[in-house]
């Protein structure tokens, strides 16, 4: 012990000067004090100007100092988490010598950040500086608290020195004593044994006390000498099994100390020859070892090299280690990994992952989650891992709620953390509720606490969306389940409900729970209250049909048409607006499709006055002026020719004739310009077919720029035709060859649409042709495309820019709904003054005549 502590007396001389660090400045002060008097008695009136100068530095100095740690101690209590505030905060104070505001403020730092090792250090030499050698154990507790936070070799080293030189049982080689040093010693070892390049700074430290302790015995007490002898000879073998840096420099070492022993080795040699055949071939492995991460411990330990590059060299070392599958030695390197980067989440996560797949839960487990989230507590997956690895270890109820209070204090980046935090907690008092195991006795309440603490904090941020409904669907299934309290489940639901009534499943879950207890008529109640809200998307109708398939399955022929009575209209109503919606959206898509067709000077040359859109306000107006009057003198031709005829027949005959000319002329000059695009027409459609049916139809043929599939304006449903797109000639063609091809079972009629002529391109029959033969033989696609605007459809005809004309445009003849033959044509005016007789003989709109229907 002696020879120990005199190869340490130049440590001790420091550790003294250390001790003086606080007075190191008053001492300065007073060496330049007497420096001052000395040069006062040779020059007095120098040295007053001196002094004056000092005084005034000194007091400027002081000012700017207490002016810049208001600044600070300002800042730190409006941002506690400004990292950097607190270190200068603590250098200032250091600097100052205000010892307690100095141990205030790196309390209040390491409750937020982690210290590093050598402010640690730094901050133990302080404390032992102001304090007596038989009062160490404070200073022992700060050492503690630094190498439980990480694995740092030179914080051990200042640890055991301290330890060997200001304890006064150690000093005096007390058994108790000894004993003290030989256990911190084991500690040191135990941790640092596996740190490659600085653990055998421990070994080497370690076998010099024991040697120490041999100096110590009495020379004529053999059997404690040798049992000494062979206590230092075993701490060599153990060191000599493991892979250091410097092992040859250890193996001549021992071998020094066996020569000294009085055994014969070749000490200047570094092999092997000579020693134990078990402790050479140990030797020979931990080489070898060695050898293999020689290159690993270079890269993370080669200075000039960014941080990021380091990080990869210790996961590379990482994975190097796993593939041997030693956990010890991984956790060893995980450690060293952590020192370098301490607030890294991602090397806290794949540590804790590690631990968690290769140990059981325990205190080694729990100290590492534990000091991960003080490191990086801004983490909320480990909180949650932190919890569930308390449960699994059977931490009491007061451990885990303590964590749980730690974690919602914290600042997560995502709401869903928050949640999946609130939601483990819950998992965690229900699982433990449920079993009812230890000495915990756990009520319910605790759990619709928990609940409530969440709705509270995140219903303002999560309302609408899954996780609130999660949150609180899994909370009236506790109610139910756990507390068997049907009252209170009701209550959650209508909780979420007055945040979230605009969504779809939260209804649809309150509803569920009703069904699955049975409760038919508190289910039907609340059917009634949301089935005439709106939802976005398909909701709206999907809670109606909802309602309706309740009523079969759970209701009476009443219900069903009580049910039936109160979502019929309410659907009607909902698709009347749906089709509205399209119809805007088709006519956005078609306008912007058409902005960039304008024509050329040259073009508009060609294709004459049918340009309308190229037009200036005023021949626009004017040009639908004329075609106004040019319909109006087409009427009045059309009622001459009836009335020359004579008879009722004839003269809906002739205006029908009239008006498919009207629309053929409209259809001519308003669409040139559609009709450019390539459009192909397509009939004999199968109602179920979609706008995907028939894109995925014309694949093969390639070029599709757009599908219209034509809808009943009424009903919504499909009528069976369609108008495609394509690019160019060459692909309409080839979509023309698809004729009477099949598609959903039924042959697909194409031709090419072309209104102007109202016919087909190949041997399709005219318009009047079509009307003569429709008895008996199936109309022409033409035909149905030419007379298309006057069926109601919800999609207009391709004629965007005579949509305001054509809705001004009253058709009759045999496209009006529902006209008897005894009653004149719908819209059928004269311009003579009307009689009494006549005006009881007005002919009645589509509407009046459905009313008239649906009354009868």
């Amino acid at each position: 012990m002696k020879l120990f502590l005199a190869k340490e007396e130049g440590k001790k001389s420091e550790a003294k000067e250390t001790r003086m660090d606080f007075e190191k400045s008053s001492v300065s002060i007073k060496d330049d004090t007497e420096m001052a008097d000395d040069d006062t008695a040779q020059n007095p009136e120098s040295s007053r100007k001196l002094s004056s100068d000092s005084d005034s530095s000194d007091s400027e100095d002081e000012a700017e100092q207490t002016q810049q740690l208001r600044a600070l101690e300002s800042d730190l209590s409006t941002n506690p988490s400004n990292y950097d505030a607190h270190v200068l905060y603590i250098k200032l104070l250091r600097r100052r010598g205000e010892i307690e505001k100095l141990r205030e403020a790196r309390e209040n730092m390491n409750v937020l950040f982690p210290l590093t090792p050598a402010m640690w250090v730094e901050w133990a030499k302080d404390e032992a500086s102001l304090l007596n050698d038989s009062d160490s154990e404070s200073v022992e507790k700060l050492y503690e608290r630094g190498i439980s936070e990480y694995l740092s070799i030179p914080l051990w080293r200042e640890y055991l020195n301290y330890v060997l030189q200001h304890d006064p049982k150690v000093c005096d080689s007390s058994v108790d004593g000894v004993s003290k040093a030989r256990n911190l010693f084991e500690r040191a070892v135990t941790a640092a044994a596996l740190h490659v390049a600085q653990g055998s700074q421990i070994w080497d430290a370690y076998t010099q006390f024991e040697q120490s302790i041999l100096l110590t015995i009495d020379q004529s007490d053999i059997q404690a000498k040798e049992k000494q002898v062979q206590r230092i000879r075993s701490i060599f073998h153990r060191q000599l099994s493991i892979p250091f840096a410097n092992m040859k420099s250890t193996l001549l070492s021992y071998k020094a100390w066996e020569v000294e022993q009085g055994n014969s080795l070749d000490s200047e040699s570094d092999n092997v020859v000579g020693i134990s055949s078990h402790v050479a071939s140990s030797y020979r492995k931990a080489e070898e070892m060695y050898n293999a991460r020689a290159h690993l411990e270079e890269h993370i330990t080669r200075q000039g090299i960014s941080e990021s590059e380091r990080y990869q060299h210790f996961m590379s070392y990482l994975d190097f280690e796993k593939s041997f599958g030693d956990p010890a030695r991984v956790q060893s390197l995980y450690e060293r990994a952590i020192t370098d980067f301490p607030v890294s989440s991602d090397l806290w996560l794949d540590y804790t992952r590690y631990l968690d797949k290769t140990l059981e839960a325990g205190k080694v487990v729990k100290d590492v989650y534990s000091r991960a989230t003080r490191k990086c507590p801004w983490v909320g997956e480990l909180w949650v891992r932190y919890l569930l690895c308390l449960e699994h270890g059977l931490a009491s109820e007061k451990e885990i709620s303590a964590a749980f209070e730690k974690s919602v204090q914290c600042t997560f980046s995502t709401l869903e953390e928050y949640l999946d935090l609130f939601l483990t907690r819950v998992d965690g008092l229900r699982r433990r509720l449920s079993s009812a195991r230890g000495d915990d006795v756990l009520n319910y309440s605790l759990i619709r606490e928990s609940f409530q603490q969440a709705t509270d904090y995140l219903s303002p941020h999560l309302k609408n969306t899954d996780g609130l409904l999660r949150l609180h669907a899994y909370w009236a299934c506790l109610e139910l389940k756990l507390n068997n309290n049907l009252t209170a489940a009701r209550g959650v639901w209508g909780s979420l409900l007055k945040t979230c009534g605009s969504m779809l499943e939260a209804w649809q879950g309150y509803i569920a729970m009703e069904i699955a207890l049975g409760h038919i008529n508190e289910a039907r109640a609340i059917y009634k209250r949301c089935y005439s809200k709106r939802f976005s998307g398909t909701g709206s109708e999907d809670i109606c049909h909802a309602w309706l398939r309740f009523e079969r399955e759970f209701g009476t022929l009443d219900d069903l048409d009580h049910a039936v009575q109160k979502v019929m209209p309410r659907l009607e109503e909902l698709q009347l607006f749906r089709l509205e919606q399209e119809s805007k959206s088709l006519t956005e898509v078609t306008d912007k499709r058409e902005r960039p067709l304008k024509k050329t000077a040259s073009e508009k040359r060609k294709s004459g006055s049918i340009t309308i859109d190229e037009q200036s306000p005023a021949k626009r107006q004017k040009s639908t002026q004329n075609q106004k009057k040019l319909h109006e003198k087409e009427n009045t031709r059309g009622l001459k020719l009836a009335e020359a005829n004579g008879g009722e027949e004839k003269k809906g005959k002739v205006e029908e004739q009239v008006n498919e000319q009207l629309v053929k002329d409209t259809y001519s000059s308003k669409t040139r310009l559609y009709t450019d695009q390539c459009t192909a027409f397509a009939s004999n459609l199968n109602i179920r077919a979609i706008d995907e049916d028939l894109k995925q139809f014309f694949s093969d043929v390639g070029g599709v720029t757009a599908i219209r599939i034509l809808h009943d304006k009424f009903t919504g449903k499909s009528r069976g035709l369609a108008y495609v797109d394509f690019k160019d000639e060459e692909h309409l063609a080839a979509a023309l060859a698809k004729n009477k091809q099949m598609l959903l079972g039924k042959k697909l009629s194409i031709t090419r649409s072309n209104p102007k002529r109202g016919k087909r391109e190949s041997g399709a029959l005219t318009t009047s042709e079509h009307d003569s033969n429709q008895s008996g033989i199936e109309g022409s696609s033409a035909s149905k495309e030419s007379v298309e605007i006057s069926k109601g459809s919800s999609v207009a005809p391709q004629v965007p820019h005579s949509r305001k004309h054509f809705e001004s445009i009253q058709l009759k003849g045999k496209n009006t709904f529902a006209v008897p033959r005894n009653v004149k044509p719908l819209g059928w005016t004269t311009n003579k003054p009307g009689t009494k007789k006549e005006e009881d003989e007005k002919p009645k709109s589509n509407d009046e005549f459905r009313k008239m229907f649906m009354k009868s």
